[in-house]
């Protein structure tokens, strides 16, 4: 009776015991990837995208201060069509440093 228990009893936590990690003191870790000049490459990713971002930020200034001094020049209080593909860019731009950022 008591080898009925204890077989029903392994039976009964089979699926459990097969969720466990095999080796529970590494889970799913890699030696991080090192670039031939040393660095990390992770490091090398986040500081060519932190990089980018900058670029895009001072576009992103540029074209907001043309779409500034169109406003003031402009009296009918519309947009002009140059005007609004800049503010497309400007969107674009933002999405794509807020994708960027959130990754991180």
């Amino acid at each position: 009776m008591l080898r009925l228990l204890l077989l029903f009893a392994l039976l009964a936590a089979w699926p459990l015991l097969a969720q466990l990690p095999s080796n529970p003191t590494s889970p799913d870790q890699t030696p991080p990837v090192r670039l031939p000049d040393g660095r990390l490459q992770s490091e090398a990713i986040l500081e060519a995208e932190h990089a980018q971002t900058m670029k895009d930020l001072e576009e992103i200034k540029k074209l907001l201060g043309e779409v500034e001094a169109a406003l003031e020049k402009d009296t009918r209080h519309v947009l002009s069509l140059p005007s609004l593909k800049k503010l497309e860019e400007i969107e674009k731009r933002a999405r794509k440093i807020r994708s960027r950022m959130s990754r991180n």
